[in-house]
């Protein structure tokens, strides 16, 4: 028997009708629930790291496909296409909505105000609007925070470890994004502690993105944004790559693609951990009460080939640290 399944009816109401008549066995047991869960997100596909992940967890959890649906909507980059999307999902009735990141827990947060919401890959849900007090969610949404501003001090670590001379930094900005607004703030807060000075500059588009990389010499760092949309993010990659700037970014999606090194959550283990959030909302418990949980798994990943094409040796004691090594 699963986790969720339901039983049948109280012992003291069955003691109770056993002392007056005898019920048919098929009356002592109600069909158990199948709950849906719908999904939104900006991924190409279905099958989303934090998607399977969720799956993965559930299952540990106990329960079986034969206890949950799921209704996937991705929409493939378009940050435009949430709103439809979680809409659509909070028209079906869907008994719980795991948003992926934080422009699809705004769309679905608008969506509904009585579906449970469980998010992911959200760099800073306060900041993000999702949530006044991580510890006690208001609202119907609560998830796994990934953490995007308090890993800042680690990635320029990282930065200084992996090219020492680095005197300046770029840490760029979404203006209508407030998780990377804050992360480029963290960075400049932070900035002394690594005898480094920051430049932080608002990017709309990958226009924005090459004006502001003109700026950069040799010798400059740069600290990409955790954003929704990858076309920022990958424009950075090309130019950091081209004028040989290193850069760390706040997911290893970017290192198979090139990028130098990487710091920041997983996003299947997002996807295990939320699933402990989901199976107890499912069971009855209120997304209020759940307070919201920073990402357990973090992987740093380095990128040897990159480090070399940069001129870069990079320290045994980072390549012992390191979770994931693309030579």
């Amino acid at each position: 028997m699963s986790l969720l399944t339901r039983t049948g009816l109280p012992a003291v109401v069955l003691l109770l009708l056993g002392a007056t008549s005898v019920l048919p066995d098929d009356a002592l047991a109600q069909p158990a629930k199948r709950f849906r869960i719908g999904v939104v997100n900006t991924t190409l596909a279905a099958n989303s790291p934090m998607v399977e992940g969720l799956r993965a967890g559930l299952k540990e959890l106990g329960l079986q496909e034969d206890d949950v649906s799921f209704d996937v909507r991705f929409t493939r980059g378009d940050v435009r296409a949430l709103s439809r999307a979680a809409e659509e999902l909070a028209k079906a009735g869907v008994d719980l909505i795991f948003a992926n990141g934080d422009a699809a827990a705004r769309a679905a947060k608008a969506a509904t105000l009585t579906i449970p919401i469980v998010f992911t890959a959200v760099p800073d849900p306060v900041a993000a609007g999702l949530v006044r007090d991580l510890a006690k969610p208001d609202g119907n949404l609560t998830g796994v925070s990934s953490l995007t501003t308090d890993l800042v001090p680690k990635r320029l670590e990282i930065l200084k470890a992996l090219a020492p001379n680095v005197g300046r930094v770029l840490s760029v900005y979404q203006p209508d994004d407030a998780a990377s607004r804050a992360a480029a703030e963290k960075a400049k807060a932070v900035a002394t502690q690594f005898k480094v000075a920051v430049l932080d500059r608002a990017v709309r588009d990958p226009a924005d993105v090459e004006r502001a990389m003109q700026e950069l010499r040799p010798g400059d760092g740069l600290l990409p944004p955790d954003l929704g949309s990858l076309a920022i993010p990958g424009r950075m990659l090309e130019l950091s790559r081209a004028r040989k700037i290193p850069a760390v970014f706040p997911t290893a999606l970017w290192i198979q693609q090139g990028a130098l090194a990487a710091y920041g959550s997983d996003p299947y283990a997002e996807g295990i951990q939320a699933a402990g959030i989901v199976a107890k909302i499912l069971k009855g418990a209120k997304a209020q009460q759940l307070p919201v949980e920073g990402a357990r798994k973090l992987v740093l990943a380095i990128n040897k080939g990159t480090a070399a094409a940069l001129g870069l040796q990079v320290p045994t004691e980072l390549l012992t640290r390191a979770d994931r090594i693309v030579e």
